[in-house]
Formats: structure tokens, sequence, C-alpha cells
């Protein structure tokens, strides 16, 4: 694992990432912080607050209509959903009419799917 720091931002190789993602396991966010901050050297705090702004900076983004590219990791972007006519599940012959919404969409890259394929 490689960490590169330009100006203040850090930029770190996720390989040892996909690893820990192809394990059947399933992973929260603080899970996620201890095993970058464990790789990485720096403390579970830092990692944090870095995990937190990329999230809201993601989030962000996204509320602009923007989408976020991480190469070789995936795209996060919006996409919009008509509105349509659904069915009351509790009484099937009452319609009901759901809105038109935008919803956050990920696709993932290359890099991520051929380490999740093996």
């Amino acid at each position: 694992m490689t960490i590169n720091q330009t100006r203040s931002y850090y930029w770190i190789d996720l390989d040892f990432i996909y690893l820990f993602f192809c394990k059947e396991v399933s992973v929260n966010k603080q899970e996620l912080i201890e095993v970058i901050a464990k790789e990485t050297g720096l403390s579970k705090r830092n990692v944090g607050l870095v995990v937190n702004e990329m999230i809201g900076e993601v989030t962000d983004q996204l509320k602009k209509g923007k989408k976020v590219v991480l190469a070789g990791f995936g795209t996060f972007m919006t996409n919009k959903r008509a509105a349509r006519m659904g069915v009351n599940p509790q009484n099937p012959s009452v319609k009901l009419k759901i809105p038109a919404a935008v919803v956050p969409k990920f696709r993932a890259g290359k890099t991520l799917k051929l380490a999740v394929k093996k």
C-alpha cells in the first residue's frame, strides 16, 4: 500500500481495501475506518474525518447534479426516476401516484469489478 501526500491531500492506493471487501463479511463505516487507520498508520480520528469529509463532498456534488468519478473504483451519479402509478400493498384496489424523484446511483469501475470477480 502506498500513501502519497500532495499539498494537504493524501492519495491512498486502494488495493488493500479491495482485498478487504472481497471477504464474505459486511463492513460498516467504523470498521472501514479502523482498517484504513491500521493500514496507513494514521489515527482513527483523522481517518474518520477524511471518510466523513469524502462522504459529505460526494453528497454535495450529487446534490449539484454532478458525477463523482473515482478512477478504478467507480462513479457516483444521480438518476431521474419518472413518476409512476403504484399499488397500495394493504389494499391492492387502491392505486397510488408515486412522484418523480432523483436518486443516487453507483456504477462500479473496471478495477473494482475485477477485484470482486476473483
